[in-house]
C-alpha cells in the first residue's frame, strides 16, 4: 500500500484503494503493450466514452 493512504480509513477501504491502484497499474501496462495506432483519433476511445465528434461536429448514430 502507498504511504499517502489516509490511516483513518477502515481496513476494507484501504484494501479497496490498494486493489484500485493495482488495477490502474495493470491497465497502464496493457495500454503500453498495445501497438501504436497511426492515423487514429486522439484521446480516449470514442466508443467507450460516447464522444462521437470530428472537427467539432457531433455525430449521433
Amino acid at each position: 500500500m502507498s504511504d499517502d493512504t489516509p490511516k483513518d480509513l477502515p481496513p476494507a477501504a484501504q484494501r479497496a484503494l490498494a486493489e484500485a491502484a493495482e488495477r490502474r497499474a495493470k491497465d497502464e501496462a496493457e495500454a503500453k503493450a498495445r501497438p501504436k495506432e497511426y492515423g487514429g483519433r486522439e484521446g480516449p476511445e470514442p466508443v467507450r466514452y460516447g464522444d462521437w465528434e470530428k472537427k467539432g461536429i457531433a455525430i449521433d448514430f
